[in-house]
């Protein structure tokens, strides 16, 4: 793999997030530019991972930095999956908020995903002695 370098995304450019999400097929973001660009205009932090120029993958993050966050989006083109970006973009997270006491991100419930965010170093709540809940 060529060398991946994660930065801060700073500023907003529909194209290449639009281009991004539709990658990997959540149409729920991409189908509503313009909530999407809300969304990253809210958030906390979103670093981008970039090959040259090209974003290639992306988390962003909500909460209040001090006490909680919520890891609420970590995506990687399909072309760049399992090369280690998706690990880098979550170490970048986990070191800016290592003082954080709260670090939660919602998921399918698949073997890869599951894997991946064990892997990661996350547990499933449950493992917690916690419970979650979710309106839809």
């Amino acid at each position: 793999m060529n060398h991946v370098v994660i930065k801060a995304y700073e500023t907003y450019h529909e194209p290449e997030i639009l281009l991004l999400y539709k990658s990997v097929g959540w149409s729920a973001y991409y189908t509503k530019p313009e909530i999407l660009r809300q969304a990253f205009e809210g958030s906390l932090c979103v670093y981008g991972a970039y090959l040259g120029e090209r974003l290639v993958g992306l988390i962003r993050v909500v909460g209040d930095g001090q006490t909680i966050i919520f890891i609420q989006d970590v995506l990687v083109h399909p072309d760049y999956q399992r090369q280690g970006i998706g690990t880098m973009l979550i170490g970048q997270i986990k070191a800016r908020y290592h003082r954080v006491r709260q670090m939660h991100l919602l998921t399918d419930d698949t073997p890869r995903t599951v894997g991946f965010y064990k892997s990661a170093g996350f547990i499933p709540v449950e493992d917690a002695q916690c419970r979650a809940f979710t309106k839809r």
